[in-house]
């Protein structure tokens, strides 16, 4: 049994809360007292990831230009790098507490990801002429 359940519609749904917590949560936890950084890293990736759902091609997206495969890849980029950050930006305490748990949050949800089922066989072969297929 496949243990990933994160389906493209459960990720759409996470996509703005998460977002939106990225840009008030910092404010709230007081982070950057080792470094201002861990404030405003997490506002600017908020605003980023903001962006990039409007834009993804996935139910809440508004203009759906970019593919979900892309905006996979950008969350698990996002992911390293909130694990990477408290070490090479020097953050320390909750700052650092902060990336590394949202870090794995991302890398959690990225790797569960359900892809979707391919289309049967059947289903292919139906949707090709029959003229297409020469010996």
């Amino acid at each position: 049994m496949d243990p990933r359940f994160v389906t493209k519609s459960m990720h759409a749904y996470l996509d703005y809360p998460v977002a939106i917590s990225l840009m008030v949560v910092p404010f709230v936890l007081h982070l950057g007292s080792s470094n201002p950084l861990a404030l405003w890293l997490a506002v600017a990736t908020g605003a980023a990831a903001f962006v990039l759902t409007v834009f993804t091609n996935h139910g809440l997206g508004v203009f759906r230009v970019l593919p979900y495969s892309v905006h996979l890849a950008v969350d698990f980029a996002v992911g390293v790098l909130f694990l990477l950050a408290p070490v090479a930006l020097g953050f320390t305490g909750i700052d650092a507490w902060y990336y590394w748990a949202n870090g794995a949050a991302v890398l959690f949800v990225v790797g569960m990801h359900k892809p979707e089922a391919a289309p049967a066989l059947a289903e292919c072969r139906s949707a090709r002429p029959a003229d297409a297929i020469s010996n």
